[in-house]
């Protein structure tokens, strides 16, 4: 499928104000940052799926936070994956549709406001508070421009 076709069915399992067109930006340019070729496992590494939320990472965060536990067991309840930590990894490296509404519930554990549609650098500050990606402390530049040409990427790519 698609990837906007993948955001959009699973921010469709979400409540209505989570699907947002800043949100479904955001969750487009992540995935270009993260996973461009949509690969089911990390070559070198522990993540997996569209977002490479790790087990205890982004699945153990959108599991226990107070703002996504409870949704997210209904998001996989939807896509009949069992609530447990083994089940969603498993699941996410393989169901598109999953990987997008959990990785919408992580952004949705951040206490600042999702940022505007073409707001980049809120998007960037974002980005690096909720999935703290290892490569920023080793080529934060470098990090930091791909991001910027991920983000232009996914504002074009995702339609009003």
């Amino acid at each position: 499928m698609l990837l906007d076709q993948d955001i959009r069915e699973g921010l469709a399992l979400l409540p209505p104000q989570m699907g947002t067109r800043p949100a479904r930006i955001l969750l487009h340019a992540i995935n270009l940052q993260e996973n461009p070729t949509r690969l089911e496992q990390q070559v070198k590494g522990p993540a997996r799926g569209d977002y490479q939320f790790e087990r205890g990472g982004g699945v153990k965060g959108v599991m226990t936070h107070v703002a996504s536990k409870r949704l997210a067991e209904e998001v996989c309840r939807a896509r009949g994956v069992d609530f447990n930590a083994e089940s969603i990894y498993q699941a996410i490296g393989t169901d598109p549709v999953l990987a997008a509404a959990l990785a919408r519930l992580l952004l949705w554990t951040d206490p600042k406001p999702m940022p505007a549609a073409g707001d980049e650098q809120a998007a960037w500050e974002l980005y690096l508070r909720v999935w703290r990606p290892g490569a920023y402390e080793r080529h934060p530049e470098e990090l930091r421009a791909k991001f910027k040409r991920n983000y232009a990427a996914a504002l074009k790519a995702v339609s009003a």
